[in-house]
């Protein structure tokens, strides 16, 4: 590590099923994290993806610590989460899962190999996700207002999380060094 590499500090905002676990794990994997997050807690929640700060306090006592140079957030449409997240149906014997957009059974509601019925976990209800996503606005909403005025807020908005990672990845690219110097091309 030369004395040019800079530390970046960032975390990664979005809604449950906004796709930071995927975009986290995609960073990963085409930036050095160990120039992207500094101290367990921040590493810890970004590999994770539980996008923490998640409180005005909490984004207060980070700042206490750490002032981060950047805070991704990830926005989309509610909609399209509630449809991502109450897609997913699960066999429970085997712990199979089933997504009726990317993976459905071959008949509706019934395991391929056993025939026996799925179901949805509560977390998956669309009362429960409705629920869930009200909260995470409440609660969230002061948190951006707040990064956004520190002016480290970016936002990205799409619908699919492989159409919102190119401007993702080329907005990191002018903030960190990259494993492969060579890749120019967002994957």
């Amino acid at each position: 590590m030369g004395a040019s590499a800079r530390l970046l500090r960032a975390a990664i905002m979005g809604a449950p099923g906004s796709g930071k676990g995927t975009v986290s794990s995609r960073i990963t994997k085409h930036f050095e994290l160990k120039h992207l997050s500094s101290g367990d807690l921040l590493r810890d929640n970004m590999l994770r993806g539980t996008g923490f700060p998640r409180t005005l306090l909490q984004a207060e006592a980070l700042d206490r610590v750490y002032q981060l140079d950047t805070v991704i957030n990830l926005n989309v449409p509610f909609e399209v989460i509630k449809q991502r997240l109450t897609a997913r149906w699960i066999h429970p014997g085997s712990g199979r899962v089933y997504n009726i957009e990317f993976n459905p059974p071959k008949t509706v509601g019934i395991d391929d190999i056993t025939g026996e019925p799925l179901v949805q976990r509560e977390d998956d209800k669309p009362e429960t996700v409705v629920k869930r996503l009200k909260a995470y606005e409440a609660q969230t909403e002061p948190v951006l207002e707040y990064y956004r005025k520190k002016g480290v807020l970016e936002t990205f908005s799409g619908t699919e999380t492989n159409k919102i990672w190119p401007h993702v990845y080329a907005f990191l690219q002018t903030k960190v060094p990259q494993i492969n110097q060579k890749t120019s091309v967002p994957p």
